[in-house]
């Protein structure tokens, strides 16, 4: 399995737990530009969430969450602020972005709210 069709099997699965606990997708994998992509847009209540997805085989090599870099989230800040401005058509009353760490072994989902 290359690094995409690991990535994409993550997104997967943060799809499904956040479905799970109600919340609503928008959008998936909506790139600003070729450093700039949104994994997740979902929606839950009247909050528009943008969620960045991080998954590892293991913890052998840090944690997901270290893999979002301050230049990262330069980037997902950008991508977020051009989607805003390409939907406004979308109405919410509140905005944020998420980070979702899936490590498969032993599998764990992590969700932290508002990371920035």
């Amino acid at each position: 399995m290359n690094n995409r069709q690991k990535g994409t099997l993550g997104e997967e699965i943060a799809l499904k737990y956040l479905t799970e606990k109600g919340y609503k997708l928008i959008d998936k994998n909506w790139h600003y530009s070729k450093s700039a992509e949104i994994d997740l847009i979902m929606k839950n209540d009247n909050t528009l969430i943008f969620v960045e997805v991080k998954s590892r085989s293991n913890l052998n090599f840090g944690h997901p969450f270290e893999a979002i870099t301050q230049n990262k989230m330069k980037n997902i800040k950008l991508a977020v602020i051009a989607y805003l401005n390409d939907h406004q058509n979308l109405k919410f009353n509140n905005y944020r972005i998420d980070g979702i760490a899936i490590i498969k072994e032993p599998f764990t989902i992590e969700h932290l709210e508002n990371i920035y």
